[in-house]
């Protein structure tokens, strides 16, 4: 589960960024407005924990700008104010929860458990492409055939990254970069091909094509 982080204080950002990888979430951690703003374009995070005073402009204003553009992942703002209208401002500009600075550690993972409980109970979690289904919550995939298959942790993170975005084309190593996990901090490159080749014996090699010298395609039809 892959979570973004926004928070300018360094010190804070390393600390509740090991937190949350002790929890087993993979972050990515930007510290301005223009570095979330990127990030969040080209990853597809299932949670965001936003801190709204940031040094190059508005933290609400990008919230505010991600709902806007049709977002709607659980969000949870952070921020030094304290007032009552601060915390208004914040969740009538799109924030799913509120925490202000300082905090406990441990208030924080249970606000966030509780979004992600949250969200898990209001969101359909099958994703249909191309006559496959992934179930998200069982991580469970159903063939063509209507078979479903159980699937490791690392053919469900390849296969669901594939999923969710259809008809691009994922290079090797950006494939590499989704199997990255706690306790195997650099996987051998070697990888993607065994798990690409796993997925195809399950799904049939259609569902998952080449592109010589650029990466693999999941078609969306």
């Amino acid at each position: 589960m892959r979570l973004l982080l926004v928070e300018d204080d360094d010190l804070l950002a390393d600390s509740l960024s090991e937190a949350l990888e002790d929890e087993g979430y993979r972050v990515d951690v930007a510290g301005l407005v223009r570095e979330a703003d990127a990030l969040m374009n080209s990853e597809d995070y299932t949670l965001a924990i936003l801190d709204l005073g940031l040094p190059d402009g508005s933290g609400l204003e990008l919230l505010k700008r991600w709902r806007r553009s049709g977002r709607h992942l659980p969000i949870l703002a952070l921020t030094a104010r304290d007032s009552w209208e601060d915390k208004v401002a914040g969740l009538h500009g799109g924030a799913d929860d509120y925490l202000t600075k300082p905090y406990h550690e441990a208030e924080l993972l249970a606000r966030l458990h509780a979004l992600l409980r949250r969200g898990s109970n209001t969101v359909d979690t099958t994703l249909n492409v191309n006559g496959i289904a992934l179930d998200e919550s069982t991580k469970q995939v159903c063939d063509s055939d209507g078979v479903w298959h159980a699937l490791t942790a690392t053919e469900f993170c390849l296969l669901r990254y594939m999923m969710r975005h259809p008809d691009r084309v994922h290079s090797k190593g950006q494939l590499l970069e989704q199997l990255y996990t706690l306790e195997q901090d650099a996987p051998a490159p070697n990888l993607v091909e065994v798990y690409i080749g796993r997925l195809r014996r399950l799904l049939g090699k259609r569902f998952i094509q080449t592109r010589r010298g650029q990466g693999y395609v999941f078609p969306a039809r």
